[in-house]
Parts: structure tokens; C-alpha cells; sequence
């Protein structure tokens, strides 16, 4: 910390006085940084929330997840991907390499401010893992990936998105479970490996890892004892994640093990199979080529192997030589294993590299050095392009993952609408065609395709790059996202006469922050009555026919509720439009995002001398009367929620009240960042502050404010370096 705070002042000293100015992008920490690797780690473990499965920790993130799955007979997890199944094998792999990360790289963790989340996020999957064992049987997937695939929509309407298309997930999904004897290998086996890693990186953070530990334990016990594949890889997991082999994750899990329990079994385990691992093409010589991934975590195993015995240094030499000299790359730079989602191996390809120079001795490590910086630099921006993969993330970025949820499509489309309506910050995307060309196309899987596995070994390097060059996270990270106008009424002039009106009112349901079902919504559609009153009769008078209630597609349960016409002011008045139940309502189809009512408002006794043009509601919808372009979306249409004024303008132009986020209240004198408590990540936000990195709003100026001067400078820094020293 002394060395960290000296480094920050020294830093600052040019700057004596700052004043307030505008947000800027999070800069790297220093000339030898090409990016700020915290900023960019910080949003890679958010992803991972982004992932999050069945109940949501209270230290979620994500203003647009909520509860999802619930009745997930395992809950919690990660989804695997853009799609919502929890496919156990990529999900360890991930899971273990994040281990890996924390395990390596805990000071570089720590100083950058990221531990809490690291071990959160970490935790969360460990949790997840030991429920998943069940003594004698273990379940490995927990959804159906070909019937999860038939439905394109945000994850937390999943069953009713579902039911829509036949599938009854009302009492929870589909789960398979691998019982002793039979041949799923690999994936207990990676599992194993994933509990073993997380309780050793874990240690002395978490009260739980001898839990894990005997989980692991047990979960390996069956994987070894069928030593086959078979069954997995008949099992609907085939179609998705299909193993290869399964001796890498044995060896995998055994090294872990060792490392977790201090246990030389678990050793001689790993010895044991090494004659079984793969061997390079016609071959009897052990492979070195290929890349570390979810099915191949060979080279990752040696690479422990060789840590926890001294041997096969040369082997895992050999495997960095390979990719420091592989043929085929990007740009003349980024090592371009494979077409799907090449920057997934990229990156664990750097991780490996790295972790080898710093726990092997390889001799002059300078070229592996410049290979894994190579990469990691090249995802984050640096490459022709100028372009960052990461979404939310650095210049230019990808605002259109394949991810389900993030899109937040409305009507079960992958194309609507155009632009995601959630940044799924620290996602890592596919990545660039061979020739270096990409585009940012959401139904591009092969390049813009996000998953669990593919920010994994990026998350790892990411742990070493803040290792070696420093840097902090950002406390104010994330911002509230600009949300859009989540319900609203569409609405169409049917028919206009003399003797009256009829009108065509669809309630949309676009609700995204989170999708969600909401109960007790209504809409309310005025008009003047005053020519009705002019002609001696009562507003209450007029004829009120319902010629189309949608809602009753789907049930009576669902029924919109008519009021009858009630005054509003003067002669004003209006009809109430109610859905109590708000599943009539829901995004997840064409059919179902909107619910029409048709309305017709007749003249008393079928007069004559109805003006629709002098209507409040009609004076955005006069021009849709025989038009064929469909509805008109409008403000004078207003829309509620439990009587509360959501959306819209009422005649009086009162709008709904707009709550906007503001800092929380503190005024502890050196709390800069107002959380509360006074602490180092005061003292970096400041010295962002000083280098012109960061803004301070008023309550924030305030606390940084340490010699009460009404100025902050760097001798607020000083003293506030005192008082945590103290």
C-alpha cells in the first residue's frame, strides 16, 4: 500500500489545484500500459454477473437482471452463453481458469480493487458445483439446449417465453444427472478440477473450501472410475459441447487436487495418466500443439504438472514455442487457432504463456512476454481496426453480442430491435476473420458469439497484466443505463364520424430493466365531451363497445377491465383500459408484447355531432384514419402502473416523476468515492481525480476536501494518506 500511495503522489505532484471537469474514459495507469487492464478486468468478472442464473446475489450489478430459472432443480450457475442452458463442462473450464486467475495473480487482484468481486463471482460458481453433487450421482447439465434454442428472448420470462412454443417448464427444466459406473468422464472430471482450483485459490477468503474440497473429491471418484466418455457424449450435451477425450480432465483435476489437498495421491493419479494423453498426429510424441480450451485442457495440465514436480518443463517449452512461432495469425499478430471464436484461444494461449514465465524457469522469457502482451493488446484495441473486442470497452467496441437477455428483444426476434438494448460490459467477443475483417452482426455467431469460456483465460491474462502493471478499477463502475419508454400504447383511429369513434389501442409491453411481469397496468384514453354536453346530454351517456379484447385469447383470467367513462376536468374525460393480471402483457412474442382493446365510443342515442379532432388522446392518431401503416405510438395515451403515472403526458401536462440516481449521502471526511467507510480506494480515486482521470461530484469534492481549504490538490492526498496510515 506504502509503495502504492508513494507512486500516487508522485504522480499528482504536478498538479497543486483541480477543478470539477467532465467524465472521461478510463485511461491506462502509465506510459508502459497501452490500456487500463483493472478497468478492463473489472468489466470482464461483471460479465460473469451478467451470466448468473436463479436467485441473484444481493451484489449483482446488473440494473437489468432479476431472478431467473428459479425452479432449476440446481440453482445458480452460469448460462452458458447467449442462450440459457448451464452446460457444466464449458462451465467448469471457466470456472477453473478464474480459479486460476485468483490463484496466480492475488496481489495484482487486490491492488486493483477487483478481490471482493473476483471472490464473489467465484464463489457463486463454487456454490453452484457443490449442489450439483448428489453422493452417487452428480447432475452435469441442468436445460434442454436443442428446446432452449427455439425461443429468442431475455432470460427472466423464460418459462412463459417457452410455453408459448409447447414447452411446460412451469415446475422447472430438464436435468441430467452421471451416476457411478457410467461414462461421463470429462465433464466430472473438469468439475473435480473447477472445485479443487476454487478452493485452493480461495483459501483463506472464504469459509468454505473444504467443502469444495470434498466435493471435488467425490466428483473425481466417479469420474475416474469409469475412465469413458460414452455416455456424455450420447447425452443432449453432445450437440452443443461434445468431449473429446477426457484423460486431459482427469489429469487436469488431479493436478488441482494435489495443489488443493497437499495429497501425493492425487500426484501419482496424474502420473498415471499421462501415457493416455493425446499424442501429436501419427505420432507417438506428446502433443504440444493446439491450444488449452474447454475441451483440451492438456497443455493447462502439464503446465501445473511440471509446477508441482519439476518435470516436463521442456514439454510445456515446447508447446510456448509452437505458439510464439504458429503459422497462421491475424494481422501478423494474434494467433488464429480457430475461426469460431478465435480471440477465446488467443487469449488463453496468452495466459498460459504467461503463467509458465512466471512459475517455470525458461530462460530468457522476453519473446513469450511479447506473445501474450500481443494478445491481450490486440483484443483490447490494438490492431488495425483500432477496435476493441470487449464490449463496453475501450474505442469503438461491440454493441451487438449474440446474447439473448442483452438484446432484449421484445417479439422473439434476433434481429429486433437493430441494437442491443443492454451494454454487455467485459464480454469478449468471437473476434476477427482470418484477413482481420469483422462485423458487428448480432446473428454473426461465429465472430460475434459471447460465452462463459471465452472470457475465461482473458480473464486470467487480465489478472497477470494488473499484476505486472498496476492500475485501479473504477468505484463509480457501472453507470445507470438510459432506458427506453418500457410500456406505451400504440394506437389507431378506426373509424371517425358524426356519430362517433372507433379506435384500435395496443398496450406494449417492452419492459427490459429488468423484462419482468408487471400487474396492474392500465392506460387511459381522453376526449373532449363538451359537443356531447352542448347537446344536452350526460358525458356518462355515450356508449362504450368493446369490440376486441385480446387479453381473452389466453384465458378469462386475463380480461381487460372496461371502466366506464369518468371525468377527468371540465369536460374532459376519459376511459380506463386495466389488465390486474399482467401476463396478458409480456415480451417475449409478436403476438404477445402488445394486447389490443377496440374501443368504439358512440354519440348518445347515435346522434350526431362528435368531434374527434378537439380529443386529447386523438391529436397524434387523427392521420392513421385509413392509413395502412399501422399504429401511432403516443404520449396522450398515459399509461400506469398500480394507479402510479408511468409513461405519457395528461391533459394538465402532468408527466410520471423522474427519479434520477444521485451518490450516496456521506459526509466523512476523506470518503471520496461515499460508501461509507474511509479506505484505499479513497486514495486511488482521488489521485485519479489530480492526474485528470476521474470528476468528483459536490459531495465527493467535499470529502476529498481534507485541509478544508475549498480546494483539492495534492495535499489533500498527503493527509488523507495519513490518516490510513494511522
Amino acid at each position: 500500500m506504502k509503495k502504492l500511495l508513494s507512486a500516487i503522489i508522485a504522480a499528482a505532484v504536478l498538479t497543486t489545484t483541480a477543478t470539477i471537469g467532465t467524465p472521461q474514459i478510463a485511461e491506462p495507469v502509465s506510459a508502459e500500459a497501452p490500456f487500463n487492464y483493472a478497468d478492463a478486468l473489472q468489466k470482464s468478472l461483471y460479465f460473469y454477473e451478467c451470466q448468473q442464473a436463479g436467485p441473484l446475489p444481493d451484489w449483482n450489478r446488473v440494473e437489468w437482471r432479476d431472478d431467473s430459472t428459479v425452479n432449476d432443480f440446481i440453482k445458480g450457475g452460469w448460462y452458458d452463453a447467449g442462450d440459457h442452458v448451464k452446460f457444466n463442462l464449458p462451465m467448469a473450464y471457466s470456472a477453473s481458469m478464474l480459479a486460476w486467475g485468483l490463484y496466480q495473480y492475488p496481489d495484482g487482484i487486490e491492488a486493483s480493487g477487483e478481490m471482493t468481486n473476483y471472490v464473489n463471482n467465484l464463489t457463486f460458481v463454487m456454490d453452484y458445483f457443490a449442489d450439483c453433487d448428489l453422493g452417487d450421482e452428480v447432475v452435469f447439465q441442468v436445460g434442454n439446449g436443442q428446446e432452449d434454442h427455439t425461443w429468442w428472448g431475455p432470460v427472466e420470462l423464460y418459462e412463459y417465453g417457452h410455453a408459448e412454443n409447447g414447452t411446460d417448464y412451469s415446475t422447472g427444466r430438464p436435468y441430467y444427472t452421471a451416476k457411478k459406473g457410467e461414462g461421463y468422464s470429462a465433464v466430472l472430471g473438469g468439475m473435480a478440477a473447477a472445485l479443487a482450483a476454487g478452493a485452493a485459490a480461495l483459501e483463506g477468503k472464504s469459509d468454505k473450501t473444504d467443502e469444495y474440497i470434498e466435493h471435488a473429491k467425490n466428483i473425481f471418484e466417479i469420474a475416474d472410475g469409469a475412465k469413458s466418455n460414452e455416455d456424455y457424449n450420447n447425452s443432449d450435451a453432445s450437440g452443443f459441447y461434445r468431449s473429446s477425450h477426457f484423460y486431459d480432465e482427469l489429469f487436469w483435476a488431479a493436478n488441482w487436487l494435489y495443489i488443493a489437498t497437499d495429497d501425493k495421491t492425487y500426484l501419482d493419479k496424474a502420473a498415471a495418466y499421462i501415457p493416455y494423453l493425446d499424442k501429436e498426429l501419427g505420432s507417438d510424441e506428446m502433443k504440444y500443439s493446439w491450444s488449452h480450451c474447454w475441451d483440451d485442457v492438456m497443455q493447462g495440465g502439464l503446465l501445473l504438472y511440471a509446477q508441482n514436480t519439476g518435470t516436463y518443463v521442456d514439454r510445456v517449452k515446447k508447446h510456448l514455442d509452437y505458439l510464439v512461432n504458429y503459422d497462421t495469425k491475424v494481422d501478423d499478430t494474434l494467433i488464429y487457432i480457430q475461426n469460431w471464436g478465435c480471440l477465446r484461444y488467443a487469449t488463453t494461449c496468452g495466459f498460459i504463456t504467461a503463467v509458465a514465465c512466471d512459475t517455470l524457469s525458461l530462460g530468457d522469457t522476453s519473446k513469450y512476454e511479447a506473445f501474450y502482451e500481443s494478445q491481450i493488446n490486440y483484443a483490447l484495441g490494438d490492431n488495425p481496426l483500432n477496435k476493441s473486442y470487449v464490449v463496453g470497452f475501450g474505442n469503438n467496441p461491440p454493441v451487438n453480442a449474440h446474447h439473448r437477455t442483452a438484446h432484449a428483444s421484445w417479439n422473439n426476434s434476433v434481429f429486433e430491435p437493430e441494437t442491443n438494448r443492454h451494454i454487455l460490459y467485459g464480454a469478449l467477443v468471437g473476434g476477427p476473420n482470418q484477413d482481420g475483417t469483422y462485423e458487428d452482426d448480432r446473428n454473426n455467431y461465429i465472430n460475434n458469439e459471447v460465452a462463459t469460456d471465452y472470457n475465461a483465460g482473458f480473464t486470467g491474462l487480465l489478472c497477470k497484466m494488473v499484476d505486472k502493471y498496476g492500475g485501479t478499477s473504477d468505484p463509480s463502475f457501472p453507470q445507470p443505463e438510459t432506458k427506453d419508454a418500457e410500456f406505451f400504447v400504440e394506437a389507431t383511429l378506426k373509424q371517425s364520424s358524426a356519430s362517433g369513434v372507433s379506435l384500435s389501442l395496443k398496450l406494449t409491453n417492452h419492459t427490459a430493466w429488468p423484462a419482468r411481469v408487471v400487474d396492474g397496468i392500465s392506460y387511459r384514453y381522453y376526449f373532449d365531451a363538451s359537443e356531447v354536453i352542448s347537446a344536452g346530454h350526460s358525458p356518462t351517456d355515450i356508449v362504450v363497445r368493446v369490440d376486441r379484447d385480446q387479453a381473452t385469447m389466453y384465458g378469462q383470467e386475463y380480461a381487460a377491465e372496461i371502466s366506464g367513462i369518468k371525468q377527468y376536468k371540465d369536460s374532459i374525460y376519459y376511459i380506463e383500459v386495466s389488465y390486474p393480471n399482467g401476463e396478458a402483457i409480456l415480451p417475449i412474442s409478436e403476438g404477445r408484447h402488445q394486447c389490443e382493446t377496440m374501443l368504439a365510443l358512440v354519440f348518445p342515442n347515435y346522434g350526431s355531432g362528435w368531434d374527434a379532432e378537439n380529443d386529447y388522446s386523438n391529436a397524434d392518431i387523427m392521420d392513421t384514419l385509413g392509413s395502412e401503416d399501422g399504429g401511432v405510438v403516443t404520449d396522450k395515451i398515459t399509461v400506469y402502473e398500480n394507479g402510479v403515472l408511468i409513461y405519457g403526458t395528461e391533459p394538465d401536462g402532468t408527466k410520471p416523476e423522474v427519479t434520477t440516481p444521485t451518490q450516496p449521502d456521506s459526509d466523512l471526511l476523506g470518503d471520496v468515492n461515499v460508501n461509507g467507510s474511509v479506505e484505499i480506494a479513497d486514495a486511488i480515486l482521488l489521485s485519479k481525480y489530480l492526474l485528470g482521470k476521474e470528476t468528483l461530484k459536490s459531495n465527493q469534492f467535499s470529502n476529498a476536501d481534507m485541509t478544508k481549504d475549498s480546494k483539492v490538490n495534492v495535499f489533500d492526498l498527503v493527509a488523507l494518506k495519513r490518516s490510513l496510515n494511522k
